[in-house]
């Protein structure tokens, strides 16, 4: 059982939908301290939330008072990623909380164990901001590590974007609903295969949160098509003010042709029509594919950084990507 930490007056409790404004508000305020503007959405963590199992997945600390001042969560794949994150209000930093928030974690990530595949290798992740000295030494203490290092890259569209020239006997479209989606999502887990740590989620769960979601557009979603095959695809949507690349991929015969770029020139010319002169996306810095110089030859720059920070739980084979063959 986690150890207390905590003030003797302060209590952890699960959330329910009831705490959702508290809890967005709890991290804007982290969010506006590390970063000067909040990097999140009250929608965002409402669909956040539907896919979580509040009553076992997620705890929030409240102070005597019931402001909550802390706010904790996993999620995992297969069992075998058990992923994280912990919020804290800025003006109770120093007390304990996140503290008691990791211990949480790692409690309940260690019931995921025994439910993966057998012989399969378990870790925790938890994704920090990476100038966040302090949180990146409770980590350490903590027995994780740091992994990998993720970077949010944006443009400024101050004007109209260059023209995207599709390679020859390409084609560029937008994705039909109810016809498209099983198409896309082979593509996207064919592509993403060479993505570090991947593991491709299941049809459902893709559709569930790509798709049926509020705010999805089609005109978003741009596929490059040779015939009636998807070489290529740009999955967009919006982000705060922003627009942004939720997925972009080149599946591995039509690599090396531009089109990844083509993609990103069709995307930034749409949101700049739309009247969004900021883009942005995420991606792993050390991307096996390379990414970041094409996201950089697209004009782009790093805006963020987050490290991610790993602990095993459990030794084994590496089911997630790791490199590229």
């Amino acid at each position: 059982m986690p150890s207390d930490t905590l003030p003797p007056t302060f209590h952890v409790r699960r959330p329910s939908m009831e705490d959702l404004e508290s809890v967005f508000e709890l991290m804007t305020a982290s969010d506006i301290a590390e970063f000067g503007e909040p990097d999140y959405s009250l929608q965002e963590l409402r669909e956040e939330w539907e896919e979580l199992d509040l009553s076992k997945d997620a705890w929030v600390i409240a102070e005597p008072g019931g402001k909550l001042v802390g706010y904790g969560l996993v999620f995992d794949r297969a069992h075998v990623q058990v992923t994280s994150e912990g919020y804290v209000h800025p003006d109770y930093w120093g007390q304990g909380i996140g503290t008691r928030l990791v211990q949480l974690i790692e409690s309940r990530a260690e019931e995921h164990v025994p439910l993966a595949p057998e012989g399969a290798r378990v870790t925790l992740d938890n994704y920090i901001n990476s100038y966040n000295e302090a949180a990146g030494s409770l980590l350490r203490e903590q027995g994780y590590t740091l992994s990998r290092r993720h970077w949010r890259m944006v443009i400024e569209l101050t004007e109209p974007p260059a023209t995207a020239e599709a390679p020859e006997g390409i084609t560029i479209r937008t994705f039909v609903p109810e016809r498209d989606e099983r198409a896309v999502y082979e593509a996207v887990t064919e592509a993403f295969g060479d993505m570090w740590g991947y593991l491709p989620p299941s049809f459902e769960q893709w559709k569930r949160q790509m798709i049926e979601r509020e705010g999805f557009d089609s005109g978003l979603w741009w596929l490059a098509m040779d015939g009636e095959q998807i070489a290529g695809f740009a999955l967009c949507t919006y982000r705060q003010e922003m627009g942004w690349v939720r997925s972009l991929g080149v599946r591995r015969p039509w690599r090396q042709r531009g089109l990844g770029l083509t993609l990103l020139r069709v995307a930034f010319a749409e949101f700049y029509a739309r009247g969004r002169r900021k883009v942005g996306l995420g991606v792993d810095s050390q991307s096996l594919t390379g990414a970041t110089r094409l996201y950089e030859r697209a004009g782009m720059r790093v805006d963020r950084q987050f490290d991610q920070y790993r602990k095993e739980l459990r030794g084994g084979e590496v089911l997630a990507v790791q490199e590229v063959d």
